[in-house]
């Protein structure tokens, strides 16, 4: 599992990589040094991303409560990514 300063030190490096926290939850760190949270599941049997937001507005704690919510749309028979583009929109 992953802690804040593990976040906080989370440097830039030639190529895109991920820091995994848990139930796939990651920190996304770009080349640039931009770090986001992401959230990888399957529905129907595809593979799915939802993006949480940038690490200095989304903290780590706020970003686990998110999968929780997430996660658990998901278990109630919705995907959470249309979900989210519904309420956009609205």
């Amino acid at each position: 599992m992953l802690t804040d300063l593990a976040c906080r030190r989370a440097a830039p490096r030639p190529t895109a990589y991920k820091l995994s926290d848990a139930f796939g939850l990651y920190l996304y760190v770009l080349p640039s040094g931009y770090r986001s949270w992401r959230w990888k599941y399957r529905v129907a049997g595809k593979e799915k991303v939802l993006v949480f937001g940038p690490y200095h507005a989304v903290t780590l704690a706020k970003a686990r409560q998110l999968r929780e919510e997430a996660a658990r749309s998901l278990r109630e028979g919705i995907d959470p990514s249309i979900s989210r583009r519904q309420r956009a929109a609205a």
